[in-house]
């Protein structure tokens, strides 16, 4: 091969210039429209990520008397997201299993808004991996009837306890993962999208993950398949719904300080969920570092999520990514066990 290479003569650049003009131009073109996209792109992702504002929360009946019903409420993302939508000027239905939490969520809102801003919370306790449980969902079902719901957040989601391998894991997780993460927002969605359509305004926003949003993720596939589902489920219907005046968002995210995570400290990559649900509100309709790579619906609000989004996309290489991630989940799981073996000794 070396041989056969060594005697392919290669023009010098002199010689393709003078001898195939057409053909220089040509590349050069090519070349010239790549950088010119590439910049442009980039210039688009940074505006949208650090300057311009999203559509306004008042399109959708903020401050108008529009409720807003937030799943997984209870705590983390989903609870932050129901005191700043009621902060924006939403009445919010705050829907989980803990009624405790739920209670003094519910509470908080009412107490924290007053005179012309008072807004309304009500709570619904849901278990969302059962389906099957029709009296919660008919209840559920029964205090949203009648209610102008202009948001919707999908956040309730369940991941593993520690990333294994699909053949160990357990068949009730792997359940309660596919009807937490899908069936339930299918569900819920199309419990509340008509009264959308019916009014011509909503937002909904489906919560996904680098894990199925932007890359395969080994030792957690149900979980990344979940969110795969989501994504595409988010694109499909963004575009049913577009010219009925309603938005549909996928929202991806990496970590943020969560139980769910198990990460307790804030970084520039790991926001607090106060800081991350602000960010999403604010970037509503804009893709931010999901601009143009071929993933209708998603967006990435949050500036450090949207910047290594961006990059893995303009970097490209994704087995390198599913390679490393699959190596950081086996380190992952090394040390939950050996913290569960310690636990048990301990007993």
């Amino acid at each position: 091969m070396a041989a056969l290479l060594s005697t392919v003569q290669i023009p010098s650049s002199h010689v393709l210039v003078t001898d195939y003009p057409k053909l220089t131009l040509f590349v050069l073109a090519v070349g010239g429209f790549s950088v010119a996209r590439w910049a442009l792109k980039t210039l688009f992702v940074l505006l949208q990520t650090f300057v311009v504002s999203g559509k306004s929360l008042k399109k959708y009946g903020a401050g108008k008397g529009a409720w807003a019903v937030v799943t997984g409420a209870s705590e983390g993302i989903g609870r932050e997201f129901a005191l700043q939508l009621a902060q924006n000027g939403f009445n919010v239905v705050v829907a989980a299993r803990n009624t405790t939490a739920l209670a003094t969520l519910v509470q908080e809102i009412e107490s924290k808004s007053t005179g012309n801003k008072k807004v309304h919370a009500k709570a619904v306790t849901m278990d969302f991996s059962k389906l099957d449980h029709e009296a919660q969902w008919s209840r559920l079902q029964h205090e949203l009837a009648g209610l102008d719901i202009g948001v919707l957040v999908n956040n309730a989601g369940k991941s593993y306890a520690y990333p294994e391998e699909f053949h160990l894991c357990s068949d009730k997780d792997m359940e309660d993962i596919v009807n937490i993460n899908v069936n339930s927002v299918v569900r819920l969605t199309k419990m509340i999208l008509p009264g959308m359509v019916e009014r011509k305004r909503g937002l909904i926003l489906n919560m996904t993950s680098f894990s199925g949003g932007s890359v395969a993720s080994p030792m957690l596939s149900t979980y990344a398949g979940t969110k795969a589902f989501i994504s595409s489920f988010t694109g499909s219907l963004a575009e049913e719904v577009r010219g009925k005046g309603i938005d549909v968002e996928c929202v991806n995210t990496y970590f943020v300080v969560s139980n769910m995570s198990k990460i307790r400290r804030a970084s520039a990559l790991i926001p607090m969920p106060k800081t991350f649900v602000r960010s999403v509100l604010s970037k509503i309709t804009l893709p931010c570092g999901a601009l143009w790579t071929k993933r209708p619906g998603l967006v990435t609000p949050y500036w450090g999520h949207a910047l290594l989004d961006y990059i893995m996309n303009v970097i490209g290489w994704n087995m390198a990514f599913v390679r490393y991630t699959h190596n950081l989940h086996k380190d992952i799981r090394r040390r939950a066990l050996r913290k569960m073996e310690r636990e048990a000794k301990k007993q």
